[in-house]
């Protein structure tokens, strides 16, 4: 049996599906303690691992949208110490829409979950993370603003690209600061998000994609790489 003392900790939110999900399981299976959030409503399946998980994971209810909601988190979670702090919340936007009719609202909907967010966490979570721990958020491939020669799903292209910008002013503000930083593209996977036509299944990028975070663990600063430790370029 793991010793207790020696077991890592990770937090994760926006987990109760997908890709999210799915680094719940393989963090429990590398034996981390899991600390995991989804949004009112949907941690039933969390809450169902919970249960055979040996206490190995605890489920907490967030929405990252709303500000009192993760200042409510943060309290519950005052004095912890994370190994890794990891924001996987995120939508998308009908594939079809352009920057040309996309509404207000819906443009609004995903920069602030997809970008203000996040970041929002981050800032208000950093305080838990240990002096060498890490610090990663689930960008994509589609945020890299050099990779983008054909245009389509922009909105969503414009929200990750955002966040990439917001993450690196981040760890401009935080020189000296020997945290890992990571910006994760995990790759096309079939999910509710990615769609049946993706290239990647689940079981081929989760796991990889925990092994990157693993081998960029004390390697301080910014890295924008995708779940085979590719670099990405901006």
């Amino acid at each position: 049996m793991q010793d207790v003392s020696a077991q890592k900790t990770v937090l994760l939110i926006g987990a109760s599906r997908g890709l999210g999900l799915a680094m719940v399981e393989e963090y429990l299976k590398r034996g981390w303690r899991v600390i995991a959030t989804g949004r009112e409503g949907s941690t039933a399946r969390l809450r169902e691992l919970s249960a055979g998980a040996h206490r190995a994971l605890e489920v907490e209810t967030v929405d990252v949208t709303m500000p009192e909601q993760v200042a409510a988190l943060h309290a519950r979670l005052a004095g912890r110490e994370l190994d890794l702090l990891f924001v996987n919340a995120g939508v998308k936007n009908d594939d079809r829409e352009t920057i040309a009719d996309v509404s207000t609202d819906e443009f609004v909907r995903v920069m602030v979950t997809n970008s203000l967010s996040p970041m929002r966490v981050i800032e208000a979570f950093q305080d838990l993370v240990r002096p060498y721990g890490t610090i990663g958020v689930m960008s994509s491939g589609q945020g890299s603003v050099a990779n983008n020669t054909n245009g389509h799903y922009e909105v969503y292209r414009g929200s990750k690209a955002a966040l990439n910008m917001f993450m690196r002013s981040f760890a401009a503000r935080h020189p000296d600061d020997p945290r890992t930083l990571l910006l994760m593209a995990p790759g096309w996977v079939k999910t509710d998000m990615g769609g049946p036509q993706a290239r990647l299944t689940i079981e081929e990028s989760i796991p990889n994609l925990v092994s990157t975070i693993d081998t960029h663990a004390g390697r301080s600063g910014l890295h924008y790489v995708d779940y085979l430790g590719r670099v990405v370029p901006w």
